[in-house]
């Protein structure tokens, strides 16, 4: 998804900018009103953000707003500032969300994807396309560019998962839950099993495009592997889990 990013403090625009990468998002930055709706005009994007302490005239940006068609780009803004007048101000413009900064990245990762969700109609959720992987729902076919990759039912249920939520970490118990209908310590005994065999189906010819990493206490998140560093990282995640890591996922 190609995002249009107008914010002009470097250290927000690095935060978010690395939030969006790491989720498979290819963000654009932008260092004035003008650029960006002049850029808006001539060039198709999915998503726009832009934070509201950066525009020297919000003005001008709630007048964008509510003048544009009823085929509106998806757009979040953010701001350093929350008041009720404000954010009925941006919401009544035309704005489909309102996020105030500092934030969390899963945060932000999960707005994003609330508004592309109601933004797009239910019925075409029923595929995923990923950086060259797809995935059918209907179907429970999983390929990378075309190439076919076997999964079990429950192996597809949990990259549907992680597929449908990269960059956001997905708890231990959400996937005992929604995979196994079972509880934590139940289902713990074989997610890391499950995760570790995914992983390894991952591989594209020997490659890691993308990589599933493991946090304590918040469980397990899909990013793309972008460079050398990230391939070495992912190495001690992909190790095949010894008895002790499965008996610490089961008291996890």
């Amino acid at each position: 998804m190609n995002i249009a990013c107008y914010i002009r403090n470097s250290t927000i625009y690095d935060q978010v900018k690395t939030a969006l990468v790491r989720a498979g998002f290819f963000p654009s930055h932008f260092d004035s009103e003008t650029s960006l709706l002049r850029t808006l005009k001539r060039k198709n994007f999915d998503f726009v953000i832009i934070d509201l302490g950066s525009a020297s005239d919000t003005d001008s940006i709630f007048s964008w707003l509510s003048l544009r068609s009823g085929d509106a780009i998806p757009t979040l803004l953010l701001s350093p500032t929350r008041n009720g007048e404000l954010v009925a101000r941006a919401l009544d413009s035309g704005a489909d969300d309102f996020l105030e900064r500092p934030f969390e990245a899963v945060e932000l990762l999960a707005r994003i994807n609330a508004i592309v969700r109601r933004a797009s109609p239910a019925a075409n959720r029923r595929s995923i396309d990923y950086i060259g992987f797809q995935l059918h729902r209907d179907s429970a076919k999983f390929s990378y560019q075309g190439r076919d990759i076997s999964l079990t039912p429950r192996e597809f249920s949990m990259a549907w998962l992680f597929f449908s939520s990269p960059g956001v970490y997905i708890s231990r118990e959400t996937l005992g839950a929604v995979i196994w209908s079972a509880d934590s310590e139940i289902a713990g005994r074989t997610i890391e099993q499950h995760v570790y065999k995914l992983r390894k189906k991952l591989q594209v010819e020997g490659r890691q495009i993308v990589v599933i990493r493991t946090a304590y206490s918040h469980g397990y998140r899909l990013e793309p592997v972008s460079g050398a560093q990230d391939a070495a990282d992912m190495g001690a995640d992909t190790a095949e889990p010894t008895t002790a890591d499965v008996r610490w996922q089961a008291s996890a």
